[in-house]
Formats: structure tokens, sequence, C-alpha cells
């Protein structure tokens, strides 16, 4: 963010108490529309927040405003800063792969919401495809097996495509089993064809007809 909005964000930063739009403009001397869009936009983003004033007098008190208290909501992230630092030191472990599918098959069974009734092992293909599907996989399924054509991850699979894979096959096994679906994942293959990966099921014993 630069420029006026900018401008208008400091100047509440710096105030030591709520602001109208009037005084912003003023200190700005910019016009009161200006100063109004560019608050709206700021209240919008969680950067600026609207303040309840009393009434000094007749009429409605003034809208005032303030900076919001702490850091930047709508500041710049790295997250993909932090993915790779963790991604490096699990693949430090003795054994990445399954260090990360625990992990991931924990937090499967914790995310996951079980449906109402059973399901059959049509209903649990399908579950999981729209899991997958929400979660940016773009995934096709098939007998026995569910393409994905995109990865989500893929910015930080390489060099660490143990961990990254290993979370992934460990957040599905987590996931079905805690829904109670009817089907086992049973493998994750990276990169089966240059366009896509490939989840390997089978049906559980929780498996009926349909």
């Amino acid at each position: 963010m630069s420029g006026r909005r900018l401008d208008v964000l400091r100047t509440l930063q710096e105030s030591g108490e709520p602001l109208s739009i009037g005084e912003i403009a003023r200190r700005l001397s910019v016009h009161v529309n200006t100063a109004r869009f560019h608050l709206e936009a700021l209240t919008g983003t969680g950067q600026a927040e609207l303040v309840e004033t009393q009434p000094n007098g007749p009429g409605r008190p003034p809208l005032k405003y303030r900076a919001h208290r702490g850091m930047d909501p709508a500041g710049p992230r790295n997250y993909r800063f932090l993915a790779d630092i963790l991604t490096a030191e699990l693949a430090e472990t003795p054994d990445p792969s399954a260090t990360a599918a625990e992990i991931g098959r924990r937090w499967g069974a914790r995310s996951t919401v079980p449906p109402e009734r059973p399901m059959t092992t049509a209903q649990s293909v399908a579950w999981l495809t729209r899991m997958l599907a929400e979660l940016g996989f773009e995934p096709e399924p098939g007998h026995g097996e569910i393409s994905l054509r995109n990865c989500p991850f893929l910015d930080v699979v390489e060099p660490h495509n143990r961990v990254t894979c290993g979370l992934h096959l460990g957040f599905m096994q987590g996931a079905v089993e805690r829904a109670g679906a009817a089907l086992e994942v049973t493998e994750l293959i990276p990169f089966a064809s240059p366009y896509r990966c490939q989840v390997a099921y089978r049906p559980s014993r929780r498996a009926s007809s349909g």
C-alpha cells in the first residue's frame, strides 16, 4: 500500500485519539470525499475501525475512525518461508515420510467432522473427492484411484517431497478414518505422470454395497 491511503492510515496511527473524516481531510489537505473513500477501504481490510462517539450537541455525532490496534492485518505475508522452515526440519528426522504421515493423520482426524450416516464405498469416494477439491487438488476419481491435477503444496514439494507428500497421505488417511469412510487410502504416488499425482484406495472392512 502506498500513496494517499497510506497517508490516511499513518495519520490514524499517529493520532492519540479517533479522528473524524473532516479532521483527516484537514490534516492531509484533501477533499472529504477523498478521505472518506480511503477510510472505507481501510475499514474493509480491517486496518481501520469505526468508533462510536457520544453526541456533544444537537444532531448525530460525527463518525470517527482509529487505526486497528496491533500489527497490520493487511500487511505482507510470507507463509512460503514458514513452510520451508518446517518442511526442512521434518526432512532432517530419521524417517521423514513416516513422521510427516503421522502428523498428517492427526490433523486429518482433528479437522474432519464425521457425517451423520454411514457411507457406502461410492459415497466415501465422492466424499474424499469433495474434500480434495476443497483443498485445491483438482481431483478426478477413477476405479481404485483418484487423480490429482493440481498440488497446492507444489512450491515446497522439492526438495522435501517425502515430507509434503507424507503429510498429504497421512492427512487423507486420518480424515477417512475419522469420517468412518468405507475405504482406505493405501498410497499416494507423486507425479504418476508429468501432469498428475495419484491416490490409490481400496474398500475397507466398513464397506457396504452401493
